[in-house]
């Protein structure tokens, strides 16, 4: 095959807006799910579904020109391996926001610099959360999804083994829910919002959840995790949530932050396309070494690494 002209790539890049859009509806739809036992016909997937025909075909074909489902023979789907992801934890609900309330907020991005998912849905987004608690849920089970990633980057890290681990925006519990049985003698905290969606009896004798804000205070322990919460704040609030975990961390406390460290040069990363996300949904931002450096200082925690996906930082 012959590689693509610069016109159909342009091309490619410009309609991204409608495979997200489409992901979702075939997400929405659980249309992955219906597919798991074998081909079905579109008719078929309709009625269950209740979707119209027609579209859902229209949809289904668009996906499947690139490689998201098959078409088996005319109007016969099949799933494929990349739609089979979306059987995995987390990709249908992440297909859901990326392609729902993310998607009408990154239609409005622009250059001013400020968060347009206020204007779009008149709220904040993590307000705009604790009142849509379907919503609330689909993203506390989005954070699943990676959490094998950020867990051996942690358990890479050198423990003394008799820690109090204190995952500051813990969510659901899923990163400490994984971490504790590689590290015997640790105990953990999840430490979130009253609403965060969760399963305490999951969590067993070595964990528990405390409700809070971490602008506020933030519980006591030995070792901070910060995942992949700094990128949802602009660097006044990520500095803010920084001096609070200080001000409760011990002298011998260290803080171990899950989240990109954006390249130099035109290297491909996804980072770079995320961090156009958070900018319209918080007025966040992915940042560079040079950034972090930044936004460390000041906050009462001294970098010793800083490396992509984990940041290590002790007390000063």
């Amino acid at each position: 095959m012959s590689a693509l002209s610069p016109g159909a790539r342009m091309y490619d890049l410009m309609r991204g807006a409608l495979v997200t859009r489409a992901l979702a509806i075939a997400a929405d739809l659980d249309v992955a799910g219906a597919l798991a036992g074998g081909p079905r016909g579109v008719a078929d997937l309709a009625g269950e579904t209740g979707a119209n025909a027609d579209a859902l075909q229209r949809v289904l074909r668009a996906l499947a020109s690139d490689g998201v489902f098959e078409e088996v023979s005319p109007g016969v789907f099949a799933n494929t391996e990349l739609s089979e992801v979306l059987l995995e934890t987390g990709w249908r609900e992440f297909a859901h926001l990326f392609g729902g309330v993310w998607h009408r907020a990154a239609g409005e991005l622009d250059a001013s610099g400020e968060a347009t998912f206020p204007h779009v849905h008149g709220d904040g987004f993590w307000s705009w959360l604790a009142a849509h608690p379907d919503d609330r849920a689909a993203f506390d089970t989005a954070m699943i999804q990676g959490v094998e990633s950020r867990v051996e980057r942690l358990a890479s890290v050198e423990w003394r083994g008799d820690e109090t681990v204190v995952d500051v925006g813990g969510g659901n519990g899923s990163l400490l829910t994984a971490l504790l049985p590689r590290l015997p003698g640790i105990r953990g905290v999840v430490f979130d919002l009253p609403e965060t969606v969760r399963d305490e009896s999951a969590f067993g004798d070595r964990m528990t959840f405390v409700a809070g804000s971490f602008f506020e205070r933030v519980p006591p322990g030995d070792v901070y995790v910060l995942g992949t919460i700094l990128h949802n704040w602009p660097d006044e609030d990520a500095a803010a949530i920084l001096r609070a975990i200080r001000a409760a961390a011990p002298a011998h406390g260290r803080l171990l932050v899950l989240d990109s460290v954006v390249p130099d040069g035109n290297e491909r990363t996804g980072a770079k396309w995320q961090d156009l996300l958070m900018l319209a949904l918080f007025g966040g931002r992915e940042r560079d070494e040079a950034q972090w450096r930044e936004l460390f200082a000041g906050t009462g925690f001294e970098p010793v690494s800083i490396r992509d996906g984990l940041i290590e930082a002790v007390c000063r």
